[in-house]
């Protein structure tokens, strides 16, 4: 996988932070200097860091996982919503279900709901319904759309959560580290990065600056769900050759039983 640029960081602005008096000081380590009241963050750390992260969602898209996807503030979720749709992967970018985590099962089971509404419309039973019944299952159906239609092929737990603004999608990291869930985010100056698993120090306002990290992250998991499939292409080119070995070594202890027989028949023929 092709290490990050510095170059592309700096022009698109990641290394911006938030003014002084807003810091969190547990970001000093990432922080490289002042500069009319606003903090630089250290361009050359977060390269490290976001080798790092893009290293971890390529090892779990290779194992055929899902990273879940999350950014609700509005200059972000339109980029994160294509990003996350590009490589298959859910994503929430409305408003963050309280439970969706911790209570997964009971979002599984709106998931559900919606699915036999869909089942509904297709196989004309929704006709049968009076108007104002198939007025609020529409309305039922568009507002689960909304805040769960992005999810509905995520049938477990994510293997990880990627965040854009941890401050503003605290809830979030909340039920992740309540449920051990490794939690990868742009953390910019005046976050706390102590519940992150992966920080990638960097400018989480700016469009230019999530559209980069976020394309970083896609392409490592590109490369992952590239792996996986390979991986299953040869085990299933394995399984085919173990079986036809089978059907083979099967077909010759018929031929050979048959020998035999015929072998038999003609001693006692002969005698």
């Amino acid at each position: 996988m092709s290490k990050t640029n510095f170059q592309e960081l700096l022009d698109a602005g990641v290394h911006f932070g938030h003014k002084k008096r807003k810091w969190s000081p547990k970001m000093a380590p990432y922080i490289f200097m002042e500069k009319n009241g606003n903090h630089i963050i250290d361009l050359h750390k977060t390269v490290i860091k976001i080798d790092e992260a893009a290293n971890v969602v390529r090892q779990l898209a290779r194992s055929g996982r899902k990273v879940l996807f999350v950014a609700t503030k509005k200059q972000a979720k339109d980029i994160v919503a294509e990003k996350a749709k590009s490589v298959n992967m859910p994503y929430v970018t409305e408003r963050w279900p309280g439970g969706m985590l911790t209570n997964f099962p009971t979002i599984r089971k709106a998931v559900k709901k919606m699915n036999t509404i869909d089942k509904m419309i297709t196989d004309g039973s929704f006709e049968t319904l009076a108007k104002r019944e198939r007025l609020q299952v529409t309305r039922q159906r568009a507002k689960l759309e909304k805040n769960l239609g992005s999810i509905a092929d995520l049938n477990r737990l994510p293997a990880a959560l990627l965040i854009v603004d941890v401050q503003k999608e605290n809830n979030a990291v909340k039920e992740a580290n309540r449920l051990n869930i490794p939690v990868i985010a742009m953390v910019d100056t005046c976050c706390d990065p102590t519940p992150i698993d992966f920080v990638i120090p960097a400018n989480d306002d700016a469009a230019t600056s999530i559209a980069l990290v976020m394309d970083i992250m896609c392409k490592a998991i590109e490369e992952g769900n590239a792996e996986h499939r390979q991986e299953k292409e040869k085990t299933g080119a394995a399984q085919g050759k173990d079986k036809e070995g089978s059907e083979t070594a099967e077909g010759g202890k018929r031929l050979r039983s048959r020998r035999n027989k015929i072998e038999g028949t003609e001693k006692i023929e002969e005698e």
